[in-house]
C-alpha cells in the first residue's frame, strides 16, 4: 500500500515552464488525445508575453508532504505575503474587504488596452460567507445569548453579516522586493455586499418567478466564478437559501443563486444577475466558445446529487468590440449533461413538452432549473464543483468533490472531450482523470486552475479530525498534475494550508511568476497579533525568481 508521505517523496517534479499562451482562436479538429490543438479560453489565458522568459513559478520545486502544521507551507524557495484580510479597509468611503475569501481574478491594469501587465492589476475576490461567531467576539455579544431567529435585536451583527459577503475589486501591485500589496484608496476599489442593488438580466428579469423584480438586494454565497472573454468577472452565488440559514428576514430565496457579472474597469456600471445561465448552487464558470464563435460556459451545481450544464449564447463573440458582448449572455439555451447518453440534453421550454407540462415559460424553467434537469434526463453527480477548460488541447475538467450519502468520501476528477472539438456540439465522452483517495494522494477536489502548459492545479475541501475517514490527509492542500506526458495524473503537492482552512480561488500572473490563492475560514491563522479568530485572507505566492 502507498502511504501518502511516500507519494510526496518518490519523485522530484520537473517542469520546464512558460509564460501565458496568447489567446488564440476556437479550436477545430481538437485531438483530445494528443493534445495537439488550441482552443479559446476566458479563464486564466490573458494575452501573455512569449513562452521561454522569465522563470514561472511551475519551475522545478520539490513537493512537499502532508502536515497538521497551523501555516501556508510552501516548497523550499517559494514565500507568501499577504495582500488584504477581512476587515481591512479598501477605500476612502470605509469599505472593508470582506470575509470568507473565496475566488480570485487578476486582470492585468492595462487589459483593456491588450495589455498583460504582471505586476500590476485589478483583482475581483469573492466573500462567500459571514462568520457571525467571530464578529460577536468583535462586538462584545455573548454566543450563548445569541438567537438567530431574532437577528433584527441584534442591528449591528445583521450589519456586520451583509457587509462581508459579496465580492470586492482591488487594485494590487508588486513591490520591487516582490511583495504583493493592496493599493489602499485606488479609484477601483470598491464592494459588492448583501445590500448591494444588482440588476437582474435575461428571461427572468421582470417575471413572476421572481415575483416581477427587476433588481435585487445583494448578492450571496459567492463561491468561485471565472472571466469573460470580454474582461469581466463572473461571480457564482453557490446557495439558493442562503439568507435563511442565518436567518436574515425579508429574504426571497429566488433572487439568489444565479451568476453575476461585474465590470472591474467601470465602478459605475450596475452588477448583473445573469439569469439565462439557470438558478442553482453555482460552483464556478468555464468559459469558451463553439467552432461558430458562439459563446459557452460550463458550470458545476455544488451539492450532492446535482447536476453539470452548459449554456451556449444565441450571439457571436465580437473580439473587436467589448461593449458588444455585455448582453452575450443574455440570451441562449441551457443544457444539462447525461453521461449514459453522453449528451447535452437541452432546457428549452419552447422545445420541449415535459418541461411545458411542469412550468408556465423559460423564465420558470431557469429558475427552478434543478427541477428541470431532472425532468429532461440530467445525471445526479456527486457534488459538480469547478470546472475548467484545458488551454491546450479544449479538454474540460470536472471536480466531483465527494459524496459521503453513498460511500464516495474521496471524489474525483473527471475530464469530458466533446465531439469533434466543439464545445458547441451535442456529444462528449468522458474519462475519470485523478480518482481521489489513496490511489492519488488527492481528496475532496475543489477549485481547478490551469497553467500555460495544461498542468492542472488542484485544492481540495474537506474536513480532518485525527479520527475521522480523512485523518491520513491532514491539512487542505494544493496540488500540481500534468495533463500531458510520462506523470499524466499524478499529483504533486505544492502547497499545505494552516489548520481548518480551505485553500481556494487559485489564479496566475499572466508571466505565471505569482499564484493569488485564499486562505478560507482557518480556525486560528489570523495575521493581526491578539486575535484568537481565524481570519481569511488573500496571499500571494512566489518562487526563488525574485532577485
Amino acid at each position: 500500500m502507498l502511504i501518502l508521505s511516500e507519494l510526496s517523496r518518490r519523485k522530484f517534479l520537473t517542469y520546464m515552464g512558460s509564460s501565458t499562451a496568447a489567446l488564440v482562436a476556437a479550436s477545430s479538429g481538437l485531438n483530445a488525445l494528443t493534445g495537439s490543438a488550441s482552443a479559446l479560453t476566458a479563464d486564466h489565458l490573458m494575452d501573455g508575453q512569449a513562452k521561454g522568459k522569465g522563470k514561472p513559478l511551475t519551475a522545478p520545486f520539490n513537493p512537499i508532504q502532508r502536515t497538521w502544521e497551523n501555516e501556508l507551507v510552501l516548497p523550499k524557495g517559494y514565500t507568501y505575503n499577504i495582500i488584504a484580510s477581512y476587515g481591512d479597509e479598501i477605500n476612502a468611503k470605509g469599505e472593508l474587504f470582506g470575509d470568507s475569501a473565496d475566488l480570485t481574478v487578476y486582470f492585468p491594469i492595462d487589459t483593456l488596452e491588450g495589455g498583460h501587465n504582471a505586476e500590476e492589476g485589478l483583482i475581483w475576490v469573492n466573500h462567500e460567507f459571514p462568520e457571525p461567531e467571530n464578529y460577536m467576539t468583535l462586538l462584545g455579544i455573548d454566543p450563548s445569548n445569541y438567537d438567530k431567529n431574532n437577528l433584527a435585536n441584534y442591528p449591528e451583527l445583521l450589519r456586520m453579516q451583509k457587509e462581508a459577503v459579496g465580492g470586492s475589486v482591488i487594485r494590487v501591485k508588486k513591490a520591487q522586493d516582490g511583495t504583493w500589496s493592496l493599493v489602499k484608496d485606488d479609484e477601483y476599489n470598491r464592494r459588492y455586499d448583501g445590500r448591494t442593488p444588482i440588476e437582474l438580466a435575461g428571461p427572468v428579469r421582470g417575471s413572476s418567478a421572481v415575483n416581477g423584480a427587476t433588481e435585487v438586494e445583494g448578492t450571496l454565497g459567492n463561491c468561485s466564478g471565472g472571466r469573460t472573454l470580454w474582461n469581466t468577472a463572473l461571480s457564482c452565488e453557490e446557495n439558493t437559501t442562503y439568507g435563511d440559514s442565518y436567518g436574515w428576514p425579508d429574504f426571497t430565496d429566488e433572487h439568489y443563486g444565479w451568476v453575476v457579472e461585474v465590470d472591474p474597469f467601470n465602478p459605475s456600471k450596475p452588477a448583473k444577475k445573469q439569469t439565462a445561465l439557470g438558478r442553482f448552487a453555482h460552483e464556478n464558470t468555464a468559459m469558451g466558445m463553439t467552432e461558430d464563435g458562439r459563446v459557452v460556459v460550463y458550470m458545476g451545481d455544488d451539492k450532492r446529487g446535482e447536476c453539470f450544464y452548459k449554456f451556449i449564447s444565441d450571439k457571436t463573440f465580437n473580439p473587436n468590440n467589448r461593449e458588444a458582448n455585455f448582453d452575450i449572455l443574455e440570451n441562449g439555451t441551457l443544457y444539462v449533461a447525461n453521461l449514459a447518453q453522453q449528451q447535452w440534453l437541452s432546457l428549452d421550454y419552447d422545445a420541449n413538452p415535459d418541461l411545458q407540462e411542469a412550468f408556465t415559460d423559460q423564465a420558470d424553467v431557469l429558475t427552478h432549473a434543478r427541477e428541470a434537469a431532472r425532468i429532461v434526463g440530467g445525471t445526479l453527480l456527486d457534488r459538480p464543483e469547478d470546472v475548467e477548460i484545458n488551454p491546450n488541447d479544449g479538454t474540460v475538467f470536472l471536480s466531483l468533490t465527494n459524496n459521503s450519502n453513498h460511500g464516495n468520501f474521496h471524489g474525483q476528477i473527471v475530464r469530458f472531450i466533446p465531439a469533434d472539438g466543439d464545445h458547441g456540439s451535442d456529444a462528449f465522452t468522458f474519462e475519470v482523470f485523478v480518482a481521489g483517495g489513496k490511489q492519488s494522494g488527492i481528496t475532496c477536489p475543489d477549485n481547478l486552475h490551469f497553467d500555460s502548459n495544461g498542468n492542472l492545479w488542484v485544492v481540495e475541501d474537506f474536513g480532518a479530525t485525527e479520527d475521522n475517514v480523512y485523518a491520513a490527509y491532514k491539512n487542505c492542500g494544493v496540488f500540481i498534475v500534468p495533463t500531458d506526458g510520462k506523470d499524466y495524473g499524478e499529483p504533486f503537492q505544492f502547497a499545505s494550508g494552516p489548520l481548518g482552512c480551505e485553500l481556494t480561488g487559485p489564479w496566475l500572473t499572466p508571466d505565471e511568476k505569482t499564484l493569488f490563492i485564499d486562505v478560507q475560514h482557518p480556525d486560528t491563522w489570523n495575521p493581526y497579533p491578539g486575535q484568537t479568530f481565524g481570519r481569511s485572507c488573500l496571499v500571494a505566492i512566489q518562487g526563488g525568481h525574485l532577485k
